[in-house]
């Protein structure tokens, strides 16, 4: 299994799953028995004493204490007998032999011992530079556990004591251990709030910490049952109404084959217990069965993640349920069949971020679907896991923070006495010095600068008569009080659009130019990456069909990109869910041209080319003239060398849009792109998401489902109602043709996007041309008409759609590759 089918995902893609058949061994393994020259065993596992010989950990030593309790409680696990005191900043440090996501737990038991009393102790204590825990005072054995991942071959701990000299910090033992590389990935969570359900990105880069893990429906589970040592508690004290639960259980092991989950997303034990609802009581016919668990107050989210295992309906078909978070729906006619390709008893999981409210609880509820007749009705739970995501702050950030309060008392009253000498100073030397002329470039016309940029900003000058140096754009630097004028502090009614990245302001420049400010999330460092391979890949190419990045600012901890601004936003936006009035047929296949000519440019523009990664109808941006624009270059790659095939990475991109290969093989190449633009394809025909969890589940994925239409010849069914009467068959009919293309199951088996291109033409050329009766009628009227432009073959696109190499002046410099099916006309039968 390359990655784990989330939400919705399984609607999506992959036809067969490899399942995990062996159990799992982490590569990195630290089990450490702070505080004790000994080792010591506990839930089956060694744990090495941290005072014992071990190259590949080390603690800092000086200003901590190794502490026994010469009294420890009955039956009390011998790891908890010992612990590491630190008196000042200290640190574990742990060699790192594979990056990835990990798991951390720390065990804290306080003792009074050698008049150290241990629950008296307040500290921080900071993963890889991030705090984790602020002010920690422990009263009683806890475990904290943390989900994170390491990108360095090093992991650092530190405790910090608080109160100065007299303050403490300890540990009794530390776990590091490397998770499976799909135990948390990037793609998948639903963001659930009032708003609905949207795309929640980059969670693994996220640090998780384990609030509840619940086994719904069974027994408390110790590490000896779980192949990654978890404790899974009962759900019983969390069901706010008994009564709506019945419990139920099977001694068949899962079927872990078709679900997309594993041993390591939640053991056996887990999914083989589970609640329904208990028809059997008093109850209406249909109720929620509903759990609400504590998270404590604050204004944090937590990443919930919910597991499913249907045995007990296999005898009566399909299963619809609904699921709810917090009071708002989060899976809307779940049916578990579909998505484990109608194995029964197989498990599945789903991932959903959630906001937290004033109550301090997060709310799970699942019921009965609409779907559901009267002899199905039924929903169910497995399991359930809460972990909220940490308000990151870094070491570094908190030492910086005091350190300027320091210094900013310091330097205040030196900074007092010395202003009005400071004016007087200046005040005699202006009053000295002749003025001199004010040089050009402090005008407003500034040369472009590598990497200085204009104090004045004027970027739109700089990228209409520059051309990429050795440095391309990499110059045009904004001023963070230019970008701060532009957008009138980021001024929330200017918020145009967000996305993983950050908001989206609309700005208007000093010389009145309008842009779009992306500004990623201030402080944060996250979308680094992406910021960088924007910057990268647009400072090379230029297009009429991609968006132009117009600068760029990373001053102050703040990460924005400013872009040409597309004055009709989205393509989405005008296709369906929102007030924007219907677009012709005509004007979408004039989108669709000039997005496969944006595309196009993109593959063949350079030696290697450059693979978008990430093509979806939000990244297709319109102007004034609904001139289309590919937009979102964070996720792109540089293509294939001339010797390969192919491109080796994780994969990247949007549900509904993702190349069902890339994501099973984890190569990428151009083809890729094209599949996604598939997608759009009927996108655009049909007016709906690539991905609607509340259509019935054979409409759920919409390249599945148009594509059963496509081959049976009756597309003309499910296309946007205000295209009805509009279409043209023949034009109809090579459009499918042509979405149908990209959309097969292997690259080698879609055309390019030249290819594309060239058959987009020929339906907009079939949809205007007139029809042959007509054109007989008029006979030698032609010659009253306007000639024929030379070289245009009737019914073949005409050389105009060769995509244009920007050079300055929009000349044709790439060839298009040979068109993908036999263009034929009337003419030449």
């Amino acid at each position: 299994m390359e990655t784990r089918i989330l939400c919705f995902l399984s609607l999506l893609l992959l036809p067969s799953l490899v399942p995990f058949s062996v159990s799992f061994t982490p590569l990195d393994n630290y089990l450490i028995n702070c505080g004790s020259p000994t080792d010591q065993k506990f839930d089956n596992r060694l744990f090495l004493g941290d005072s014992s010989k071990n190259s590949s950990v080390s603690f800092s030593k000086e200003g901590s204490i190794s502490l026994s309790n010469q009294n420890p409680p009955p039956n009390s696990p011998s790891i908890y007998h010992t612990a590491r005191v630190f008196r000042k900043d200290s640190s574990y440090n742990f060699n790192i032999k594979k990056n990835g996501t990990h798991m951390v737990r720390f065990h804290f038991s306080p003792f009074t011992a050698q008049d150290f009393a241990l629950t008296s102790a307040n500290f921080s204590v900071y993963v890889n530079g991030f705090m984790v825990l602020n002010d920690f005072n422990v009263r009683d054995n806890i475990v904290k556990e943390y989900i994170l991942k390491i990108d360095k071959d090093k992991l650092e701990i530190i405790f910090e004591p608080a109160g100065g000299k007299s303050g403490l910090a300890f540990v009794n033992a530390i776990e590091v251990f490397s998770a499976p590389r799909d135990f948390i990935v990037d793609y998948g969570a639903k963001l659930i709030n009032a708003n609905g359900a949207e795309e929640y990105d980059n969670i693994s880069s996220q640090i998780l910490e384990t609030i509840h893990r619940i086994n719904v429906g069974g027994p408390k589970l110790t590490p000896f049952n779980d192949t990654l040592w978890r404790t899974w508690i009962p759900d019983e004290d969390y069901l706010v109404l008994k009564s709506a639960a019945k419990r139920a259980s099977t001694t068949h092991v899962p079927n872990y084959q078709n679900g997309g989950a594993s041993r390591e997303i939640a053991p056996d034990n887990v999914y083989m217990t589970l609640q329904q609802m208990n028809r059997d009581s008093t109850l209406a016919t249909k109720f929620n069965i509903t759990w609400k668990f504590p998270v404590g107050s604050g204004t944090v989210r937590h990443f919930v993640r919910l597991h499913f295992c249907d045995f007990v309906s296999t005898a009566l078909g399909s299963l619809y349920f609904n699921v709810y978070i917090n009071g708002y729906s989060a899976y809307r006619d779940l049916d578990l069949s579909s998505i484990t390709f109608h194995v029964p008893a197989s498990p599945a999981y789903f991932d959903f971020v959630v906001d937290s409210d004033n109550s301090g609880f997060v709310q799970i509820s699942v019921g009965p679907s609409e779907l559901s007749s009267p002899a199905r009705i039924n929903a169910i739970l497995n399991g359930a896991e809460i972990m909220k995501l940490v308000n990151e702050q870094t070491k570094s950030a908190q030492k910086e923070k005091t350190i300027w309060v320091l210094v900013g008392s310091v330097a205040g009253g030196i900074i007092v006495l010395c202003l009005s000498t400071l004016a007087i100073l200046l005040a005699l030397r202006c009053r000295k010095k002749k003025p001199k002329p004010r040089p050009a470039e402090s005008v407003g016309w500034t040369p472009l600068r590598v990497y200085g940029g204009s104090s004045h900003s004027r970027m739109s000058e700089a990228t209409a008569y520059t051309s990429p140096g050795p440095n391309g754009y990499l110059g045009l630097k904004v001023p963070f009080a230019d970008i701060l004028l532009a957008t009138n502090n980021f001024d929330r009614s200017l918020i145009v659009g967000s996305g993983g990245f950050g908001m989206v302001f609309k700005g208007v420049l000093k010389d009145n130019t309008k842009v779009a400010v992306k500004r990623g999330m201030p402080g944060s460092r996250q979308g680094l990456p992406e910021f960088q391979t924007e910057i990268t890949v647009l400072s090379k190419i230029r297009h009429r069909h991609l968006v132009s990045l117009v600068g760029y600012c990373e001053e102050q901890s703040e990460m924005i990109l400013v872009y040409e601004y597309m004055e009709k936003g989205p393509l989405k936006s005008h296709l369906y869910g929102s007030k924007f009035p219907p677009l012709s047929w005509k004007q979408r296949l004039e989108i669709c041209i000039g997005s496969a000519r944006g595309l196009h440019y993109l593959h063949t523009g350079s030696a290697q080319g450059i693979i978008h990664r990430d093509i979806k109808s939000t990244n297709i941006l319109l102007d004034q003239n609904y001139v289309a624009k590919v937009a979102d270059f964070g996720l792109s790659r540089s293509g294939p060398c001339l010797n390969e095939t192919h491109v080796s990475t994780g994969v990247k991109g949007s549900f509904g849009y993702l190349d069902p290969e890339y994501f099973r093989r984890q190569q990428l190449t151009d083809k890729s792109d094209v599949y996604s633009f598939g997608v759009v394809l009927f996108e655009v025909l049909c007016a709906r998401p690539a991905v609607d969890p509340l259509l019935a589940r054979e409409q759920v994925n919409l390249a599945e489902w148009a594509l059963q239409w496509q081959r049976k010849g009756m597309l003309e069914q499910i296309i946007d109602p205000h295209l009805v009467g509009q279409i043209k068959p023949d034009s109809l009919k090579k459009y499918g043709e042509t979405a149908e293309k990209c959309l097969a199951e292997y690259g080698v088996d879609r055309p390019t996007m030249g290819d594309v291109l060239w058959n987009l033409e020929h339906v907009l050329q079939l949809q205007e041309a007139e029809p042959h009766r007509k054109r007989q009628e008029r006979g030698n009227d032609d010659s009253s008409s306007q000639p024929r432009t030379a070289g245009i073959i009737p019914g073949v696109p005409s050389s105009s759609i060769r995509p244009e190499a920007y050079d300055g002046n929009g000349g044709s410099e790439i060839n298009t590759s040979q068109v993908f099916s036999q263009l034929m006309t009337n003419e030449g039968r």
